[in-house]
């Protein structure tokens, strides 16, 4: 199934994808809508039609987001690092999230904006402690994340969170896929980012490090993990700071991150006013 939050003039709304509608699935969002339990379709639940429609984060209101730095071991090369021993965590939080198709505002704060596609885990059940089993079952699927970045306030200090937490500056969507349409809960998709139309980052989510299961595992033994918490797995290389010379996001860009299966999340960058 394909599963997405949109916005609608009465609020958003939880939907599934039907060929050609979107199926309200009788839930505001898709975090209220997991933490339901995932239940059945009403059989007379109204429809939104695809073309036109507003995606919103695909979960608005996440109680948590876990992001994984240093996860594909080409990326952990070109930033000058050693593989690490374990899963490096930084956070993030619910009000760093835009919609698919919504603008990349530039902070006017930073020269140093960057991109990052990232393969998301989207938890379908609480979770603590978790088995290799109940890790992987508690995955409801996977979406596609920018983890757009302020490099010139992440590097201030050794620890990253302020370049990673900005307001209204991460997309994320536009469908949660479940894991039975992408082969299981290890799935290897092509991972691309284009930055008005020129490829700058490919690889394939088979090559992580740490897989969706084990960072399941290894987060829930720190913290439990909710319906609709979101896990950002990490990024491949390419980034526009480990460049020579590097490249930013300047404004008037157009980038499209994109994950095999899920779908893109494509954002103009605009300068803020």
């Amino acid at each position: 199934m394909k599963l997405a939050t949109i916005r609608t003039p009465q609020g958003t709304r939880a939907v599934r994808l039907d060929g050609n509608v979107l199926v309200d699935l009788g839930h505001d969002d898709l975090g209220a809508y997991l933490a339901a339990g995932s239940p059945k379709v009403e059989a007379d639940a109204a429809t939104y039609p695809v073309d036109g429609a507003d995606f919103a984060p695909v979960v608005p209101r996440p109680s948590k987001v876990i992001c994984v730095g240093h996860n594909y071991t080409n990326h952990i090369k070109e930033m000058g690092r050693e593989l690490p021993a374990y899963p490096t965590l930084f956070p993030k939080y619910g009000d760093s999230l835009i919609g698919a198709h919504d603008p990349i505002v530039k902070p006017a704060e930073t020269d140093a904006l960057d991109w990052e596609v990232e393969l998301v885990v989207v938890i379908g059940k609480q979770v603590r402690r978790a088995t290799a089993e109940q890790a992987g079952d508690a995955i409801a699927g996977f979406t596609v994340m920018n983890d757009v970045s302020v490099r010139d306030w992440q590097f201030r200090t050794l620890e990253w969170t302020q370049g990673k937490i900005w307001d209204s500056l991460t997309p994320v969507g536009p469908y949660v896929v479940t894991p039975d349409e992408l082969g299981g809960v290890r799935p290897a998709l092509r991972v691309t980012t284009t930055v008005d139309g020129q490829v700058m980052q490919q690889d394939d989510t088979g090559t992580l490090l740490f897989d969706p299961v084990h960072l399941v595992q290894y987060i829930s033994t720190v913290v439990r993990l909710n319906p609709g918490d979101l896990i950002a797995t990490g990024t491949p290389a390419g980034v526009g700071h480990a460049r020579d010379p590097k490249v930013y996001l300047l404004g008037g860009e157009t980038v499209v991150t994109s994950i095999e299966g899920l779908g893109a999340c494509s954002n103009e960058v605009v300068k803020e006013s």
